[in-house]
């Protein structure tokens, strides 16, 4: 683990291996990935970080938080740890940091995987956006993360894991951005529009929807895949929610690396 450019990171793998860079979603934590990283980085050199203003990065963000800015962060972070080219993989915001990313310097990114994000907020999303963030500030924020787990995973997987569930609340206390970072976050998402640029992308993309995610449809990731044209590739799975990669781990790292090394 380290820090550079004002981004905390573990790193994990061979150096010298295809660096692959994951980005975590609206919560912004590298813990995020912890049910994938042992797998993909048997092979691989695998760095996953903290967006700047959460977890242990820098917490001071000045200006108009956006999108972009986050894909310049994955640019900032390889270019301080002497990384020119790397795969990136990331969940919703994560993913769109790294499609903003592909669009703006398309030769820094070797390929794409975005899991269950957006070219253009869907009205559906907008709607799950103001729920948590009524919760939020009516609440407070412990009642915004013992609701997260709805968005995030299916009713069963939660059913099935909620001793787990509520003993995460207070690690996910310690480490929780304020609830201004979390609104300027949240805005930053729904301002994010490329849809009239995916004809542009010119990096081999891998689009991951379920068909059960109950914060983002998976037409999402259909309308992504119709836009982007041939370098996009959609994969469904039926079922694992908005967090897939944590509620189908097994199935997901097999999946990811059979894209990556096929």
């Amino acid at each position: 683990m380290g820090e550079a450019a004002g981004l905390f990171f573990d790193r994990q793998g061979p150096r010298g291996a295809t660096p692959l860079i994951l980005s975590s979603g609206l919560g912004g934590s590298a813990g995020y990935w912890r049910p994938n990283v042992a797998a993909i980085a048997e092979r691989h050199d695998v760095i996953a970080y903290d967006h700047r203003g959460t977890g242990r990065s820098a917490r001071d963000v000045p200006g108009m938080l956006t999108i972009e800015a986050m894909g310049d962060d994955i640019a900032a972070l390889m270019d301080a740890i002497g990384i020119e080219r790397a795969t990136v993989i990331g969940h919703a915001i994560g993913g769109m940091a790294g499609l903003a990313l592909a669009l703006a310097h398309p030769h820094r990114v070797e390929r794409l995987v975005v899991v269950n994000g957006w070219a253009t907020l869907d009205p559906y999303t907008a709607r799950c956006f103001d729920t948590r963030l009524t919760l939020l500030r009516s609440a407070g924020p412990r009642a915004y993360l013992r609701a997260q787990p709805i968005f995030l995973y299916p009713p069963q997987w939660i059913s099935d894991h909620h001793d787990g569930l509520e003993d995460e609340v207070e690690a996910q206390l310690a480490h929780l951005p304020p609830p201004d970072m979390i609104e300027r976050r949240v805005a930053a998402a729904r301002r994010f529009n490329v849809l009239d640029r995916l004809p542009a992308l010119s990096v081999p993309t891998l689009l991951v929807a379920s068909d059960d995610d109950a914060l983002v449809p998976p037409s999402c990731s259909e309308r992504l895949s119709a836009a982007a044209g041939d370098v996009a590739q959609l994969a469904r799975m039926a079922h694992g929610g908005h967090a897939c990669n944590v509620t189908r781990s097994e199935h997901f790292n097999l999946w990811l690396l059979d894209w990556l090394d096929g």
